[in-house]
């Protein structure tokens, strides 16, 4: 009895054992033919990939610091984020090999890459069709040593959680950077506003006020917009926070129209405040200015557009706008009316570039290409805005354009240059080509909101020429802090932001007794 047992059971691990061995073959098969599929892609497929690198090729594996591995590996399905811990702590090394405080400056990050708080959420909403829809929103509030969590809301199909974590990880040292008492957050949904009616979009931001609502307060967290989130979608967003919690005149969204308490130049402060500081920055290194300098800027959403308006202001030769099915080039630059035209195009009519191609002067539509692709072709290009979204600058982009006579890259969106390329620049920072992250030149845009956050506590709106006298100050007195850091330690301007920006946080934490 005992041995027929004893020979039931050997029988079954055998079994057991040969089922491991047959799964195991199987998903090395799989892995295969997956690894083949790849390899065998076709070349239309092979280009759309070229001009939306995905985070994971952009981030390629790069290994993180010793005392961070934990984080990597915990984290490893999100790169995008790893990506900008990676670039940060790449810039905060000096300080990490500091003699006395180099472990309490490690302790510092480490406590830093983690969000206070992710809040996550299920937001349903009604279609013009009747149909029950639902999408995910969350709120990522990463920092508060500085003040109350303070960044946009995106909506975007390509928004999770990690995108989130990488966009709130920037904003802490970004609004460090301003001097405001402002600490870092971000949020959003993967709900997409394209092709979807005003009703639609109205019923998905009063579904997504109506879960966020509870968290908010001036003193607590104050978002505003970000992708696929402007005024109209804070009005509405606002609207529905004042049903809910019956209280009025509370700052607790910014980017507001001016009706509804809002900022005079909030809307264009990012671009505004980019130009701001490549104007400072082209004086101060290279005495010259942006008259009749050929600019490359990507995108064509809200800070693309008042990047371009300001540089055309400063009599640049703006040569390309452009959104993800292509590009918008003017060989002669482009001209005021050309600009109203895509204005009302984008911000009114809600139109794609190629449907305004016939509508501008001297314009003509590149399908399927990216301005990086096109700057590479160009016989010269002075400088490069990107405006549109992360790694959107790759590393052979790069090369062409200062192949080129590229002599500066200005970033208005966040982390919009690969990594690989970063390092390019890093070895190229005692060269003539300037080049500032956007912690520092897009922060026009929060420091703004900060104005507004101000201006809602007072119950006194500013005039539209104090605002723009404030923006100038803000952005020129983050341009000389970038400046007197890199003459002190003598590294680049984007090691300076990072640096200054992290010792800002680091401090308040200190004094906090949180570090």
């Amino acid at each position: 009895m005992i041995l027929n047992s004893s020979l039931k059971f050997t029988l079954k691990s055998c079994i057991f054992v040969a089922f491991l061995l047959l799964l195991s073959s199987c998903r090395h098969n799989a892995a295969h033919a997956s690894s083949s599929s790849s390899s065998s892609q076709s070349p239309t497929t092979t280009a759309a990939a070229a001009r939306t690198p995905a985070p994971s090729t952009a981030y390629n594996n790069k290994s993180l610091p010793f005392f961070l591995q934990d984080l990597q590996k915990k984290y490893a399905h999100q790169p995008i984020y790893l990506q900008a811990v990676h670039e940060m702590a790449r810039s905060l090394q000096p300080l990490f090999q500091h003699p006395i405080k180099g472990k309490q400056y490690q302790r510092a990050f480490l406590i830093l890459t983690e969000p206070e708080r992710i809040i996550s959420f299920k937001v349903p909403w009604e279609d013009d069709d009747g149909v029950l829809q639902y999408n995910r929103g969350w709120r990522v509030e990463f920092s508060s040593a500085l003040g109350p969590y303070k960044g946009g809301l995106r909506f975007h199909p390509t928004v999770d959680e990690g995108l989130l974590k990488f966009l709130g990880f920037e904003q802490v040292f970004k609004n460090a950077l301003t001097g405001l008492p402002m600490g870092g957050g971000k949020g959003g949904s993967d709900f997409d506003p394209k092709n979807k009616s005003h009703g639609e979009i109205k019923r998905f931001c009063q579904s997504f006020m109506t879960e966020l609502y509870r968290y908010l307060h001036p003193s607590t967290d104050v978002p505003a917009g970000d992708i696929g989130v402007g005024s109209r979608e804070i009005g509405v967003l606002m609207g529905q926070y004042k049903r809910l919690a019956n209280r009025h005149g509370t700052g607790v969204l910014t980017g507001k129209s001016i009706n509804i308490g809002g900022s005079y130049e909030r809307a264009e402060a990012t671009g505004y405040g980019l130009v701001y500081m490549a104007k400072l920055a082209i004086q101060d290194k290279q005495h010259q200015d942006l008259k009749d300098k050929i600019c490359i800027v990507s995108g064509s959403g809200n800070v693309a557009q008042y990047t371009c308006r300001k540089l055309v202001e400063f009599g640049a030769k703006v040569v390309t706008v452009s959104d993800s099915n292509g590009v918008l080039y003017f060989k002669d630059g482009m001209t005021l009316e050309d600009w109203k035209v895509i204005v009302q195009g984008k911000q009114v009519d809600r139109q794609r570039l190629s449907q305004l191609a016939d509508k501008v002067v001297g314009g003509e539509y590149l399908a399927d290409t990216s301005p990086w692709t096109l700057a590479g072709d160009l016989n010269s290009i002075d400088y490069a805005f990107p405006c549109a979204t992360q790694n959107e600058i790759e590393e052979h982009s790069l090369r062409r354009m200062m192949e080129n006579g590229l002599k500066g890259i200005f970033e208005g969106a966040n982390l919009p240059i690969e990594l690989s390329a970063q390092e390019l620049l890093q070895q190229h920072h005692n060269s003539d080509i300037i080049y500032i992250p956007g912690k520092a030149s897009n922060a026009g845009g929060v420091g703004v909101s900060g104005f507004e956050m101000a201006q809602n506590a007072q119950k006194m709106p500013w005039k539209h020429d104090t605002v723009d006298e404030k923006l100038k100050e803000l952005m020129a007195g983050i341009y000389s802090q970038l400046v007197k850091s890199q003459g002190e330690i003598g590294c680049s301007l984007n090691d300076s932001a990072n640096q200054v920006g992290f010792q800002r946080v680091v401090d308040a934490m200190e004094d906090l007794g949180w570090v």
